[in-house]
This record gives C-alpha cells, structure tokens and sequence, in this order.
C-alpha cells in the first residue's frame, strides 16, 4: 500500500497551514522574546539575556542534532542493510503495508523522525544551561575532599557536567537502539517466525554493537560513580556522604564492575561479526550477576551483619567527615559558643545593668501591623502594605533604635469605582508615596477610639509632603530624610499590574502624587519606551489591551514599566541566585531602597549534609515568598542586591568577592556583580543577616553544635526548633498547623558582647522537648556581620534546673489568672485578641521573654489590630499589663521598667536612665549660706539634673551619662560638705538667700 500523491496545490496549502500553525506556536514565545529583551536593556543587563538566549541556543542544536543525527544514522544503517527478499506471511501483512508506506516516503519518515526526535532532545537539554556554564567557567574551591584528594570544585562544576554528558549519552544510544531494532524489524531484518525466529547478520552486528558501546557507556559511569559516593545518603537520614558500607562493599564494587562492563563490552564488539549469540549473551548475564552479587548483595551483607551492629564506631570517620563539610558547607565554622546559667533569678538592680537589651525591647510585631499601618498611614485606598513589615534599625538625633518600617506602595486592588477604569488604573495611579517607620519599642496610648483600649504604633511617614518625617523622635528632631518617596517598584506591583508613565504635556492624565497634584509626571531612568507604534502594538499584543495602541495619552515620553516586583527583577538579572523571601525597603543616601539578600547553592558539596530548602525554611511568618523544596547542601549570602523604588535599578553587590561559585558566575557574566568595596557604608548600615540563611543554619546548628561522632551518633545532645506558641497548634507538640517560630531581629547586647548590636535571634529546645537548651544569634552590624553566637544551657548536667521555653511560658501565660479573668480581651464577643511575637532575650544570667497582645475590632467595617497588653516573664514570675514599663515592674518591683522607653506624651519617646546609687532625684535644700561648701553642691545638683532632664527629652545617651557624672559627684561632695563645720552666718545687711527651685 502506498501513499496517495498531493498535487502540487495541496502541498502548497499544507505548507502554508504549517506556517501558519508554527507561526502561532511561536509567536507569543518570540513575543515574550522581545519584550524581556526590551526589559533587559531597561536595566542594564542585556548581557545576561543574550549570554542566556546564545547558551540555550547552543544547547538545543548541539543536544538536538547529536541525538538526532545518531538516530539518523541508526536509521540509514538499518535501511540500507535490509534484506533483499523479505517473505511475506500473506495479502493481510500489516508489515507489508507498512513498508509500502515507509518506502512512498522515505526521506519523510528517515528525515522527519530524527528532526522531531531532535527537536524534543534539544529543547529538553537547553533547560540545564547552567551547568554548562559552570563547568566551562569553574574555579578552585582551595579544599580537597577527604577521600579521592579532589578539589571541591571538581565536584561542583565538573562532576555534574560529566553526569549530565553521561545521561545524553545513554539516551541517544537507548533511542539509536530501538529505532534500529523496529526498522529492522519492518524491513525483514527480525523475523519472528520459526522456532525462535531469525536475526540477520548486519541486524546482528548494527544491534550487538549498540549494546556494546551501551555497555561501555556504563563502564565510564561505573568510573565516576566511585565519587558519586560522596553524596550517598545510605545511611537513612543520618547524614550525607559515603558510610563505611560505600567505602568498603560499594567502592570496590564500582571498579571491579567497571572492569566487567569493559570485557561484556568487547564481548558484544567480538559478537557482531560472529555468526551466534552466545559469547554476548553469556556476558549479559555475567554483567547483570555481577550487578547483583558485587554491586548488591555485598554491600546489604556487610551492612547488615558488620555495620549496624556496631554503627557506632564503624561510622565513626564518616560521621566526623560530615560534620566537618557540613560546618564549611553552610558557613558554620566560627560560631561562638558560650555557656549560660540560664537562672532567672535577678533582682531589678542587676536587671538595670542590661542597659542596651532592655531600653531596646521590641513591643511591636511587623507580622501583624500590616492593616495597622494601612489603616491609620495609608490615607487613600489605593494604598497598601505587604501582609509582613520589616525591622530595620536608624540613627536618628544621635540616638540607634530599630524601628517598624515600610514602603506606603500603590495597590491597585484596592481602587473602586471608577479608578478600576484603565486609564485610572494603569496611568494615574501608577505609584506608592512614602516611606512609613515607626520605633520598634514604643507605643502611643494618647488616641483612643471610643470603644477601644489599644495603642497604636508612632508611625511616621516622609512623603512628598514631608520628607523628612519630622517628629519621629521629639519636636525637635529630624526624622528619615527621603529625597526621592515616590515608589514605582515594590512587592505589591507584581504583573500584570504595569504602569504607563510620562508621556506628552497637556494629553497624559497626569500621575496621582498627592490629593492637591495630580499633575506629576514621571521623569526618571526606569520603564522601557512606548513611544513608537511598534512597541506600542507589542505591548498591546503582550498585554492582550488594545488601549495601548490606541490612547492619545500615550506618545513622546511614554514609558511603560512592568516586572515591577524587586525579587522578580533581581531574579531575571541574576537567574543563578537563590533569592530571600523577605525584600525590605531601607532609606539609603535619601533614597528608598529595595534590599534582597542572594544565596549561591549547590547540592553536591561531599559529604556535606542534603537540606530541603522550602521545610528548612517554612516556619509560621505569613507575606514572605516561600523557597522551593529543593536540596542543597551548600549555601552563601554571596550577593546582596538593591531595586531602586523609583527608577528600578537593579544593582548587585557580592559580600563575598571569593566565594567559589560566585567568583564563577562572574566569569559567565563579567561586570554585573559589583565588588564589595562598592558598597556604600550607608548602604552596609542596612544590611540585615538573612533569614532563609539563618533558619537553615538554625536547623543543621541543633545538631551539629555536637562535639564528636559518637555524640552525633547517639542524638542525645541534639536540640530542636521551637514551635510558634502564638500559632493555631503551637502549643502542643506534632500539632495539626503547629509552625517553626521564626527568627526575630532585636538590638539587643547579648553576653559576650560589648557594644549594642541589631541581631537576629533565635531559643532552640531540646530535642522534641519543650524546655530551653540554647540561645542562637548573629550579629548584623558592619562590625562583625554574620557571627553567630549561641549560649549554651547546662541541661545535660546533674541536679541543672531546666529552663522553660517558648511553648511553657505561653501556656503559663494563658494560664495565669490575670490572663484568664481578663474579659475585655479574652471573653469579648466584639474583639478578637491577637498573641504578638514571643521574644527571647537573655538578660541578667536569666531569659526574659516579651510577648504583646493585641486586639482586632470585630465590629468595625476596616477594623485592624491595636496593642492591648504585654506579657513578660523572668523565671517563676509573670507580669501583665497595659505596658512594658508597668509589666516589668509587676515581675521586678518598682522602678524596674526605668530603661525602657516608656509610653510619650504627645508622641515623643523618652528614656529614663537609672541614676547612679546614692544620686538624689531631686536637689537638697539649700544651707541659707551657712555652709558654702553645701551651697554650691546643691547648686551643682541642680545643674546636673536639669542636663539629665534635657538629655532624656532628646534621647542622647552621651549627654546622660556626662549628666548622670556630674550628678553623682555632686552629691558625693554634699554629703562631704554636710560633714564640715558651717561658715559664719551672713551679715544683717546681706540679703536673704532663697530656696533654689525644687528645694
């Protein structure tokens, strides 16, 4: 049977529908094409898409032809050495029909085969154009592995290249082996028929050779798989790398098969020009045995008969190994260890030495203010905050505090009415205005709605209108300057929300930048031109919104902006990275800042330990963007990216200018990440240490703080993350819901540090206990970033007392009796009460730990957290009450709540030091002139305290201590005086001496 023939009409028509069809396929792809084109050169980075587009390109024809064309060749060889007589079984053969067919269109079927196969192997293949890159461009890591003496860089650049070249191998010659044996098989080469059928001598000898090079192919593997081991993961769980068992049963399993697949391999190139089977099929069977016995059973038998029984010390070297890679694979090498009593027994004198933890006491939960801030910051509906808000610290009068900060963005799900129109929409409100911070530590009880009794955050916002935000801290205070606070890049601007910017004088509607301008229009670097017809009908076909073409308000000056979501952008730029999944905004040299911390990762570091990055990372934070569940099992915050707010560059720093893997990527892209030394100490000021970083580290930190393999081994001293007690399930172990507590950033001076630092910080609980063990922070001041301390408690020893954790200070908390019989926040039908964050903070030998509760209105159309109340617990002892200041003195006694900024007056924050022992608060009164020496101390006394009162008002530490000096001297020297005898009285013609003020 043949197929009919087309006319010369009908093949034109159908290669006009193929067109047409491939043009439909293709068109949206090389659409997509051109605009990230367009968006690449907006931002700087065209280099990073055509080194992509070269790469993917290069892969997919070399991938593509290659399996391809050995398909091809496989094919030819099968056809051109079929049998010249081919019996046929009779008139119904369907073999027949099918030669006749394949015959008609031979150059159809021989050339179309291979292309389509071709075309599927390439556009698979060009996916991994990473670890091309990487291999053609790796570097030394300067560290060999403990087993083979390779350089780690072997195992990060080379090794995958070599398994992914294995792969394709082993595909093409599968592939080339099946299409050889069905086109042997339709052209008469395989008959079926007769007592175990027939096989022609080229089918013979085309197949066995194919077999043959398969073999060899797994020979080579065998090879590489002896490093391959490095990675094993054999021991279930208990680490990565190779296990006594691979080093002893599998090792040498690997070559002595190796040498076998090499002698079956020359027993199949030896059968192909020999007229029987049997000398290959004998070394088939010999190779699958071998698989079995050596490569197999072996191993199992030796595991489990020598191995388990005595794991302990079998394991013992690979155990050690593991932790050593471990600790350099994710940066854990020089954590500072520090025993702790952990005894929260203080009393409020020893409590007051804290002075930089307590006076910096976080009240303020950046998780739950979100509707907070949009309701009392946000003004217009259009404006918005992410679901989570930052913490940054600022020095603002002098004075370094952190603070609760945010972007005021635009957020165009909130428009109504006729802002959803899409002029409204994509053209006038097409930016955010402000940069809103409010300190961390205080809260302002000054307004009250009627039906509340909740404070809200001091928050203040630099705006067009006010860029400085003055009064943040004091009347006479500036606040953060903010040169530029229009934002047209933020996390709510994700696409499809573009913007249309610019654009002519007198045609554009004009931007909306304040409710008395709206006649802004933007004159910065950011968008990509749309002021030509051709990309305006690109975006209009991009965009599915025939408005682009068609507007008058788009034309000279016209830009359009899209990809607007910092991460997104950062992403795009550098596809190699690891992104965080908390940007945060900072105010750098007067301009809003995105700020994304970078990780290079890799998943084959030998013998480090595999980490699942999305369940190392998931804990109960909400409006971070969740990592993938991939593996790794290495991982540095090599880059630090900024997005500028208004005009979206993108720029890359690395933090580390000689890590191994970015110092690769720089040789893929030269020029896009910017050395160290570029960065600005405004900028380095801001950086925070990573919190994806931190929680990985966190997670491997609970078991490897152990000190020898035996320990490792015996798990006894590992600890655990604790659960969020402020979460649905937190309280109760394995609970249905129940989250990892996130880190938290507090600034703080932790034992063993010397000065105040802005850390994030950590408790960790014995493990699947609830009781404290250790005390994990990292330090994210330009001084010693990224040192880790942790204080160890002595759980482990004799007659130690245990030291509650999280999860029992939040069940003491809900079971205290203050707590319980609280009815306007717990038994209130119109309010929902809100547990903040459960801060941990060593203090005193002790841990004091700080939650804040808030209310939500349930009655209020846009009703949004207020804080309420405060929990503090020391030790045995609870306070409860409406602020931290009378909350601390409930657990400490009177007084004890001094240092911590207590509520303003009006809104200005104020620190109230402990003075020195023995040093009056108010002056003596005056000896009349009885006594000089007197006289001028209570003189002295009173200068001294009215420059202690002026210093508390202006929040400057230096000019309290000088005040609180000068104080304490004064009143050493009045009680010096008192003791001398008085001076002769005044004359009756002198005048009276008065009482100084307070005397």
């Amino acid at each position: 049977m043949s197929l009919p023939k087309l006319s010369r009409r009908s093949r034109i028509l159908l290669v006009i529908a193929a067109v047409i069809v491939l043009a439909l396929l293709l068109g949206a792809r090389l659409l997509d094409t051109y605009v990230d084109w367009l968006w690449f050169g907006e931002v700087g980075a065209r280099s990073v898409f055509t080194t992509q587009l070269i790469t993917r390109i290069v892969l997919f024809f070399a991938v593509g032809l290659f399996v391809g064309g050995i398909l091809a060749v496989s094919l030819m060889i099968a056809y051109r050495t079929r049998p010249v007589f081919v019996p046929v079984s009779g008139t119904d053969d369907p073999l027949a029909r099918y030669r006749s067919a394949i015959v008609a269109r031979i150059r159809l079927f021989g050339i179309g085969i291979p292309v389509l196969t071709g075309i599927i192997a390439g556009a698979s293949a060009q996916s991994d154009w990473q670890v091309v890159q990487l291999f053609v461009n790796g570097t030394s890591f300067g560290q060999k592995d403990p087993e083979f003496g390779n350089d780690v860089g072997f195992y990060a650049f080379d090794l995958p290249f070599v398994n992914w070249l294995l792969g394709w191998l082993f595909i093409t010659v599968v592939i080339s082996f099946f299409g050889s044996l069905i086109a042997h098989y339709v052209f008469g080469g395989i008959r079926l028929a007769g007592r175990g059928g027939q096989l022609a001598g080229p089918t013979r000898a085309q197949l066995a050779i194919t077999v043959g090079i398969f073999v060899l192919l797994k020979a080579v593997e065998y090879f590489f798989d002896r490093y391959n081991l490095l990675l094993s993961d054999r021991s279930n769980g208990l680490f990565t790398g190779a296990t006594y068992t691979d080093l002893n049963a599998v090792l040498p399993a690997k070559l002595i098969l190796l040498c076998i697949s090499v002698i079956c391999a020359i027993a199949f190139f030896a059968g192909a020009f020999l007229r029987n089977l049997q000398l290959p099929a004998i070394a088939l069977v010999l190779l699958i045995l071998s698989s079995i016995l050596v490569g197999v059973a072996w191993p199992a038998v030796l595991d489990q008969f020598s191995v388990k029984p005595n794991a302990n010390e079998k394991e013992a070297t690979s155990i050690q190994r593991n932790m050593d890679a471990t600790k350099q694979a994710f940066g854990m090498t020089k954590v500072q260890y520090q025993d702790y009593n952990g005894k929260s027994e203080a009393t409020a004198a020893e409590v007051k030495q804290d002075t930089g933890t307590m006076s910096n006491i976080r009240v303020l939960d950046p998780n739950v203010l979100s509707d907070t801030f949009t309701q009392r910051v946000g003004r217009e509906n259009f404006y918005g905050f992410p679901a989570k808000l930052d913490v940054d610290r600022y020095t603002i009068g002098g004075r370094t505090q952190d603070y609760i900060v945010a972007a005021k963005e635009i957020k165009t799900e909130g428009l109504a009415g006729n802002q959803t129109n899409w002029i409204n929409k994509h053209l006038v409100y097409t930016h955010g205005n402000g940069f809103v911070a409010a300190p961390a530590n205080t809260i302002d009880r000054a307004v009250k709605d009627a039906n509340s009794d909740g404070g809200y955050p001091i928050a203040t916002t630099s705006d067009t209108q006010n860029p400085t935000g003055a009064g943040s801290t004091g009347p006479n205070s500036p606040g953060i300057r903010v040169d530029e606070p229009r934002i047209y890049y933020g996390e709510l601007t994700s696409d499809p929300s573009y913007a249309i910017v610019g654009g002519p004088a007198g045609k554009a509607p004009g931007e909306y930048d304040t409710a008395n301008d709206r006649s802004y229009l933007y004159k910065g670097s950011g968008g990509v031109p749309i002021d030509n017809w051709f990309n305006r009908l690109a975006f209009a076909a991009e965009y599915g919104e025939r408005n682009i073409l068609f507007s008058d308000a788009i034309g000279d000056g016209s830009k359009i902006m899209y990809n607007r979501d910092p991460r997104q952008r950062v992403s795009k730029v550098a596809p190699w990275l690891t992104l965080d999944g908390d940007p945060y905004p900072a105010v750098v040299n007067g301009k809003i800042q995105w700020i994304i911390d970078g990780y290079t990762t890799l998943n084959n570091f030998p013998y480090a330990q595999q980490v699942q990055l999305g369940a190392a990372t998931n804990d109960s934070l909400n409006g971070t963007t969740r990592q993938a569940n991939s593996s790794i099992n290495y991982i540095r915050n090599s880059v630090k990216a900024t997005v500028d707010a208004f005009n979206g560059t993108v720029t890359l720093y690395a933090l580390d200018d000689n890590e191994p893997v970015l110092k690769a990527w720089e040789k893929v892209f030269p020029g896009l990440v910017k050395p160290s030394k570029d960065i600005s100490p405004d900028l380095r000021s801001h950086f925070r240490y990573p919190e994806d970083l931190f929680k990985v580290q966190r997670d491997l930190l609970s078991k490897y703080h152990v000190g020898s393999p035996q320990e490792f081994y015996a798990q006894q001293a590992f600890w655990s993350v604790p659960q969020d007690p402020t979460q649905e399930g937190g309280t109760t172990p394995g609970a249905s819901g129940a989250a990892n507590q996130p880190g938290y950033y507090v600034l703080a001076d932790a034992p063993g540090q010397s000065q105040t630092t802005f850390q994030l910080t950590s408790p960790l609980t014995g493990l699947q206990r609830q009781y404290l063990s250790a005390w994990v922070s990292v330090s994210s001041d330009p001084a010693d970033y990224g040192t880790m301390r942790v204080l160890k408690l002595p759980t482990g020893a004799s007659g130690a007392s245990q030291v509650d954790g999280p999860v029992q200070v939040q069940n003491r908390f809900q079971g205290d009796p203050r707590v319980a019989q609280d009815r306007f926040l717990f038994n209130n039908p119109n309010v929902t009460p809100i547990f903040g964050n459960l801060i941990t903070l060593p203090v005193a030998n002790g841990f004091l730990y700080v939650e804040p509760v808030y209310i939500r209105q349930r009655n209020q159309l846009a009703n949004y957290p207020q804080m309420a109340r405060v929990l503090v617990s020391y030790g045995s002892k609870i306070g409860f009450a409406a602020t931290l200041n009378e909350a601390l003195d409930q657990v400490f006694g009177p007084g004890a709540g001094s240092l911590v900024t207590a509520p303003p007056q009006g809104g200005q924050p104020t620190t109230t030091p402990t003075p020195p022992p023995n040093t009056p608060t108010q002056p003596p009164p005056s000896t009349g002139g009885s006594n000089p020496a007197m006289d001028k101390a209570v003189t002295d006394i009173q200068a001294a305290l009215g420059k202690l009162r002026a210093a508390q008002q202006s929040g400057n530490f230096a000019d309290q201590g000088s005040a609180l000096a000068a104080l304490e001297a004064a009143a050493k020297a009045y009680e010096s005086a008192k003791g001398a005898p008085p001076a002769a009285p005044p004359s009756s013609s002198g005048a009276p001496s008065s009482p100084p003020p307070g005397g």
